[in-house]
């Protein structure tokens, strides 16, 4: 984990509950705005899992499902 860090990078922590991202500053770009986006949906759909918000499909249902993102 430690092999693209060398000792003077700045680095980003993102904390959101139990999870942690870690970026180097110097490569923070446009994909960044995506990563936290990401991160966002990720957190909102474990919520949504945690209070039984969440729906049954089968495989062909989810690919189309998928598709629509």
């Amino acid at each position: 984990m430690r092999e693209d860090i060398k000792e003077g990078d700045e680095l980003m922590l993102i904390k959101s509950n139990e999870k942690i991202i870690m970026k180097k500053a110097s490569e923070l770009d446009e994909n960044f705005k995506e990563d936290l986006e990401f991160a966002k949906r990720t957190e909102e759909a474990w919520e949504k899992y945690k209070k039984g918000e969440f729906k049954s499909m089968d495989s062909k249902d989810f690919l189309t499902e998928i598709e629509k993102w």
